[in-house]
């Protein structure tokens, strides 16, 4: 990467914001349990990311530091929904990465008609933990209201409950942890296979999080599950889980590249809307705003959420490192 690259995206506000509201909140220990690498040429990139043609280990540490910094790192690396012809050499490419040290993991990504023994043989192969999926490799129209087995079929479940895999579902459907498909096949996935652990990613995808009040209770008792916070910005989105599920099944998650985008995820209605560095919002009667970067303020979110549910200092680390290590085997 480049000299002037190397400082990551980190503008005057965005340290300032983090020194007030968030230094004294992250812990040493940061385990990113959902974030994207990626090579050049594999997709179009954000304005805001133009620079960084490619992410692998090493641009990943350096956009870390706009984040948390001076932080110890380990994250688990997830191939950004490729191409369909790219698939073998983005899980090949972030495999290679998460190698580079041994507290990084990775996922394998699989589209719907993979052959499940196909997969198994390249996730041992490529040293993987597990599966990622997503909706717009689901054959119907339009994949935002895809059930789950259309992205994610039960072909895969099974070889995963076989070997032990974490698979990482970002749910679509316009309902989310609210919609009645969604939480038949979590609980059907979840208490058919029991060694398989199954991480619903975004909080649920709880960025309108009264979907989470109405669903999480219907998803209660399950060993299996867990979550991850990635890019939600919602406060009651994580705190949610934290009452109904328990801390200890949440993660810190970053969710690079959607960390460098500026602005934050809003619920509004019974839906929610994402405001970005191209949203008419930024000027008020009396000030001009300037956002900073989502990261920045899904860590607020988190932070109040844990400030709200009352969690001691160690519940904080447990979700920023311990439940993560412990799920994916990494020393503390």
């Amino acid at each position: 990467m480049s000299q002037e690259t190397q400082r990551g995206l980190s503008q005057g506000e965005d340290i300032e914001f983090f020194e007030r509201e968030l230094a004294s909140f992250v812990p040493d220990s940061v385990f990113d349990a959902h974030c994207h690498v990626w090579q050049r040429g594999a997709f179009a990139l954000p304005d805001s990311l133009a620079a960084f043609h490619t992410v692998g280990f090493e641009g990943y540490l350096e956009l870390m530091e706009d984040l948390h910094p001076g932080r110890r790192m380990a994250a688990l690396f997830i191939p950004f929904p490729p191409q369909p012809d790219r698939l073998h050499q983005a899980n090949q490419w972030t495999a290679e990465q998460a190698a580079v040290h041994p507290d990084f993991r990775c996922l394998f990504f699989v589209a719907p008609d993979d052959d499940p023994e196909w997969v198994r043989e390249e996730v041992k192969r490529l040293g993987a933990a597990g599966l990622k999926c997503y909706h717009t490799y689901a054959d119907v129209k339009p994949t935002w209201e895809a059930q789950i087995p259309d992205f994610l079929p039960e072909k895969f479940i099974k070889v995963a409950d076989e070997e032990a895999w974490v698979i990482t579902l970002h749910m679509v459907r316009s309902r989310a942890a609210a919609d009645p498909g969604n939480i038949k096949w979590i609980r059907h996935y979840c208490e058919g296979y029991p060694n398989m652990k199954l991480i619903l990613a975004h909080s649920a995808r709880g960025f309108q999080p009264a979907h989470n009040l109405e669903g999480l209770s219907q998803l209660t008792g399950l060993d299996n599950l867990y979550f991850d916070t990635s890019a939600n910005c919602e406060q009651m989105a994580h705190q949610s889980i934290i009452r109904i599920l328990g801390h200890e099944k949440l993660m810190y998650g970053s969710d690079l590249m959607a960390s460098h985008g500026r602005g934050r995820s809003v619920g509004i209605a019974d839906t929610f809307l994402w405001l970005g560095d191209e949203s008419p919002v930024w000027v008020e009667k009396h000030t001009t705003i300037k956002p900073v970067l989502v990261g920045l303020e899904h860590l607020r979110s988190l932070k109040w959420a844990c400030w709200s549910e009352r969690l001691s200092d160690s519940a904080v680390e447990d979700i920023f490192w311990n439940n993560a290590a412990k799920l994916f085997n990494v020393n503390s």
